[in-house]
């Protein structure tokens, strides 16, 4: 009998080991697990550069702090830029090894802005670390890809909320959480970020 829990596992989560690449970049967020990955990694000298993005919710207009760890990162930020940032400095990489951007308020916007920041700073880059949620690793793919249709992408991902390739079917918010990114991979990817691969 075909195993749909695991078709849909292995759609949803994508994961890569590291590699040497140009750049690492973080989908924006407000879990300081991801920015401290990228620290990890930069230290490890994976990548000379880190990308971050994300300006405010979307849904309510303003960053939500930080999901976790509060007693580290415990300032008032505007952005989710400022928070990765903070967390990237408290982690040891230095400010010259940080770009991005502020204003994007979900996933595609993520993606697109960060390819203007690519742009405006001529910055050649054949190979991206993307560090996103686990679950959240399909759809992160599917837009970072369309915005750079030419650059290979190696996703890492971090666990949050619990939610794992082997266990998100186990529990109503596992199923609720992956099958409503499933639901999103569909509906908000179009036929323009189709064409960006075809051109």
């Amino acid at each position: 009998m075909k195993d749909i829990n695991k078709d849909i596992s292995d759609f949803i989560f994508v994961e890569d080991i590291p590699q040497k690449a140009d750049a690492i970049m973080i989908t924006g967020g407000s879990y300081p697990e991801a920015a401290e990955m990228a620290a990890d990694l930069w230290k490890s000298s994976y990548a000379p550069v880190i990308f971050i993005g994300g300006g405010v919710s979307i849904k309510t207009g303003r960053f939500p702090g930080p999901r976790s760890n509060r007693e580290i990162y415990n300032k008032e930020y505007e952005t989710e830029y400022d928070f990765y940032k903070d967390v990237l400095l408290l982690n040891g990489v230095p400010e010259e090894a940080i770009v991005g951007e502020n204003k994007s308020g979900f996933t595609r916007e993520n993606a697109v802005f960060t390819r203007k920041v690519v742009d405006e700073h001529n910055i050649k880059i054949n190979k991206v670390l993307l560090i996103c949620k686990s679950f959240h690793a399909r759809r992160s793919l599917m837009f970072y890809q369309s915005a750079f249709p030419k650059v290979e992408f190696l996703v890492i991902p971090y666990n949050v909320s619990n939610i794992t390739k082997k266990n998100w079917f186990l529990s109503e918010y596992g199923v609720k959480r992956v099958l409503g990114e499933l639901k999103r991979c569909g509906d908000q990817f179009t036929m323009e970020d189709i064409n960006n691969f075809i051109e």
